[in-house]
């Protein structure tokens, strides 16, 4: 079993499974449930900052070039683990698109 030493989570993350959450039936339990997540000491939420936009414009603009576009939360996602240097975990195969980003599909 692979194991990190810390988990990074994306604003941009966050914002999608509360989305989630609103229109679930445990609405309460599942926020708690991350909050709690939230406050572990090896987890830090990552802020979207002047450098991600950055990062965000090349790899839209590079993705588009290509004719391989990806949702738009994905290239944000993308953006802040290229500026983080993280491994980005995700079933969504349209991360191989991203150039330069170390990309792990679950298996």
């Amino acid at each position: 079993m692979n194991r990190s030493e810390s988990v990074h989570l994306s604003v941009v993350v966050a914002g999608e499974l509360l989305s989630g959450f609103v229109g679930g039936r445990f609405f309460q339990k599942n926020v708690k449930e991350l909050e709690a997540f939230l406050e572990s000491p090896y987890v830090s939420l990552l802020p979207v900052s002047f450098d991600t936009a950055r990062r965000f414009a090349v790899v839209h603009h590079v993705l588009r070039r290509k004719g391989t576009p990806i949702p738009t939360n994905d290239m944000w996602i993308a953006a802040q683990a290229l500026e983080t240097g993280a491994d980005l975990v995700s079933f969504d195969d349209h991360f191989r698109h991203v150039e330069g980003l170390s990309w792990i599909r679950p298996t």
